[in-house]
């Protein structure tokens, strides 16, 4: 099943970078860079980094029962250390996301797994001849981990360059590569799962409405290993001051949580979310 999903994505993985690559430099930002310094200035200096949710569901590739559905949950937040700039204009910053798997429909409502993944990182925009965003690239430190010990314990550290831009009218493209390392004992093959990096592209349909996002991953090997994430964002409400919706999630892969990173799994779940808005610049908002 897994071979079949994944290989088409091994086929068009480097014409879709190619493609979306060759659509940065066509689409201009609205913030210039006047704007966009008061913008960051204006900003609190605690955050949302990641989305912020709950959501829950049930596999479909196996069976339903209480031990294969459970929900999942994430808290994320950022923490600017300066607003003055640093050499190369950057701005340094401090991240800290946990998610959670939690088996809600079992005895006793046991945590399943718990992933921790603090990062210090430096931020910069990037600008075009006309003195407008063009994209904002962000190099990190970062360790994750499942806090646990023995043949449990699973961690990983990675340095990280990340860069997002526009590529398209309301599509905003996110690459991320990582260098690992510290990482072989409890999982010493885990970058067969996880690769050395990702591409996210989130589409807009209807501002604050409707948002469609898809994340994927490549491990390191010939076979289909790897990730595919699928979202939608839905605001059933009239009016969206905070940045709240309904999501339904769709993972299909490996590698979703440590503890059982080399179990192939497809989960559906479905609930309430705080989207991020860390890169709002690129909706020209």
């Amino acid at each position: 099943m897994f071979k079949t999903i994944f290989n088409p994505v091994i086929r068009n993985t480097y014409s879709l970078i190619l493609m979306l690559l060759a659509g940065t430099s066509v689409f201009s930002q609205a913030y210039t860079k006047e704007a966009l310094e008061d913008s960051i200035a204006k900003q609190p200096y605690f955050s949302i980094h990641k989305d912020n949710y709950f959501i829950t569901g049930v596999p479909t590739n196996r069976g339903i029962n209480s031990e294969t559905a459970n929900a999942k949950y994430q808290i994320s937040f950022k923490q600017i250390l300066t607003r003055s700039k640093l050499p190369l204009d950057t701005y340094l910053f401090l991240t800290y996301t946990q998610k959670s798997f939690w088996n809600i429909y079992a005895e006793s409502f046991p945590f399943n797994d718990i992933n921790f993944n603090p990062s210090i990182a430096l931020g910069k925009a990037f600008y075009g001849k006309d003195n407008r965003l063009k994209g904002i690239g962000t190099l990190s430190f970062e360790h994750e981990s499942n806090g646990r010990d023995s043949i449990a314990s699973r961690s990983w550290n990675r340095i990280s360059a990340e860069y997002t831009t526009n590529v398209a009218k309301n599509t905003v493209a996110t690459f991320k590569a990582w260098l690992p390392f510290a990482y072989k004992e409890g999982n010493p093959d885990l970058l067969e799962y996880v690769g050395l990096g990702q591409i996210n592209i989130s589409h807009t349909y209807q501002p604050d409405k409707l948002i469609f996002d898809l994340r994927l991953r490549k491990g390191l090997n010939f076979e289909g290993k790897g990730s595919v994430r699928t979202r939608i964002y839905f605001n059933p409400f009239d009016n969206n001051i905070s940045n709240q919706y309904l999501m339904l999630e769709w993972y299909v892969g490996q590698a979703e949580g440590l503890l059982d990173y080399q179990q192939s799994q497809s989960m559906i779940r479905i609930g309430y979310v705080i989207r991020t808005n860390e890169f709002k610049w690129f909706s020209g908002k």
